[in-house]
């Protein structure tokens, strides 16, 4: 069976027999797995009332631990957006009453960002679905497939640039 990057791929193959478009097959087909993915996780986070970034805020205060609280600046770490972005995100939860925010009392320059009740309920609550959704997109691979797909795309982020610089949450 055939996908739709091979289709293009024949196409390139007609037209320009001169160069391989194996490279084409791979980043074209990362490119439409990630489209197809994340509008599928638009539409599960929009049935919970989140968008794409909310529930990636919130997760990351539940995996923070407990009292659930960050920095604005490890968010901004953790979330690899500007500062000013993660500021229009934050007032945003907040008034939503998902997060809250205050001047960490031991250091006036900082901002303390905190998990509501509300909010650690929400977030509690949609993981399990996202995890759920995130398998039955998967299924097509077996458990050994998804290893290797995991460790492929690994190699490929690395390659590309993507290092674990330490982890801020923890730093």
């Amino acid at each position: 069976m055939q996908d739709n990057v091979d289709w293009r791929m024949d196409q390139w193959r007609v037209e320009r027999p001169d160069i391989d478009p194996a490279p084409m097959g791979v980043v074209g087909r990362i490119q439409r797995a990630c489209r197809l993915l994340e509008r599928e996780l638009r539409d599960n986070f929009a049935r919970h009332g989140l968008q794409i970034w909310e529930f990636d805020m919130l997760g990351t205060l539940l995996r923070s631990g407990p009292p659930y609280r960050l920095t604005a600046g490890q968010l901004v770490e953790a979330s690899m957006v500007t500062s000013g972005a993660i500021t229009n995100r934050i007032d945003r939860l907040v008034a939503k009453e998902l997060v809250t925010r205050e001047v960490d009392p031991l250091n006036r320059r900082s901002v303390l960002i905190t998990l509501t009740a509300s909010g650690k309920e929400l977030v509690d609550r949609v993981v399990v679905d996202h995890v759920d959704l995130e398998a039955r997109l998967l299924a097509g691979l077996g458990g050994r497939e998804q290893e290797m797909l995991a460790g492929l795309l690994r190699d490929l982020l690395i390659g590309l640039g993507d290092h674990a610089t330490g982890n801020p949450l923890n730093p």
